[in-house]
């Protein structure tokens, strides 16, 4: 199969490996319109042929999410064969079995020179108890690996947030807080670049183009989140040995039905603040 060469202009690689999760939240970005998730999932060894084949940048890691990644049977199969040059970011919200996996990884596998830690803890606290997640962050801490808890500021969870932050802070544990995305109450929460783009009120084509690699569970790739969480028309596999990224804007018909994830104003891989996922343009 041909290389897959991760562009320049490109600021993230997303694998999901799995879409399903082994929490509830109310809030789930995931689901922020229906969720028609592909229920197709490759395997291991399919994973690892298909990710193989991309050259990246050592800033620019690959990133194993979800859904809950760990739910996929060969998760630790996928961590440990992947090539050397390839760099891993795991999101998590670790309730796999940590003794198992500090047992069957190498710290150095999942660790980098970055701002910010390899793996990345979700807390949500309507369905997470703190101390036993702190618990296990710890071990994996004490056992070398690079991690840290994030926190979304949802308005009705934000104030046990910030003091589960100031707790974790006081055992040395890297807690840091995001934006909350999404709709409370009636009213809209999120920096967004395009006016409208996730209001779900109407839709309009237009022209977009990503700066992100995105593979769902089957292999496929998408132009966006929003592509990947409704299972529209993938743009290729990484399993088809003549998939080359594109550089250019591609015609979409769903304006109006954005996941925020795409259109919203954040940090790029460098904590930097000001990047957007998308470009989106109207069509002449």
């Amino acid at each position: 199969m041909k290389p897959i060469v991760i562009p320049e202009t490109y600021n993230y690689i997303a694998a999901f490996l799995s879409l399903t999760c082994n929490l509830k939240c109310s809030y789930c970005i995931n689901k922020f319109e229906e969720g028609r998730f592909s229920t197709e999932r490759i395997s291991g060894e399919e994973w690892v042929r298909g990710l193989n084949r991309i050259v990246s940048r050592e800033d620019l890691p690959i990133s194993l999410q979800g859904g809950e990644p760990s739910l996929h049977k060969d998760f630790i199969y996928i961590l440990n064969n992947l090539k050397p040059e390839l760099n891993i970011d795991i999101l998590t919200n670790l309730q796999f079995n940590e003794d198992e996996f500090v047992k069957a990884v190498d710290p150095n596998r999942v660790k980098r020179d970055s701002p910010y830690a390899s793996i990345r803890v979700s807390y949500h606290p309507e369905t997470m108890k703190l101390d036993h997640l702190v618990k296990k962050v710890l071990k994996l801490l004490d056992n070398g690996f690079s991690v840290g808890i994030w926190g979304v500021l949802h308005p009705s969870q934000k104030d046990e947030v910030l003091r589960a932050q100031e707790h974790c802070k006081s055992l040395g544990i890297d807690f840091r807080t995001k934006e909350f995305l999404g709709e409370h109450d009636g009213q809209m929460y999120g920096t967004y670049r395009y006016d409208g783009a996730c209001d779900r009120k109407f839709e309009k084509n237009v022209l977009c183009k990503t700066t992100e690699l995105i593979m769902g569970p089957n292999g496929k790739i998408y132009r966006c989140h929003s592509d990947i969480y409704e299972n529209r028309e993938p743009v290729g596999s990484i399993l088809d040995p003549d998939f080359q990224i594109k550089e250019e804007f591609l015609d979409c018909n769903a304006f109006g039905h954005c996941n925020p994830c795409d259109i919203k104003v954040k940090t790029n891989r460098f904590q930097e603040f000001g990047h957007t996922s998308v470009e989106i343009k109207s069509i002449p």
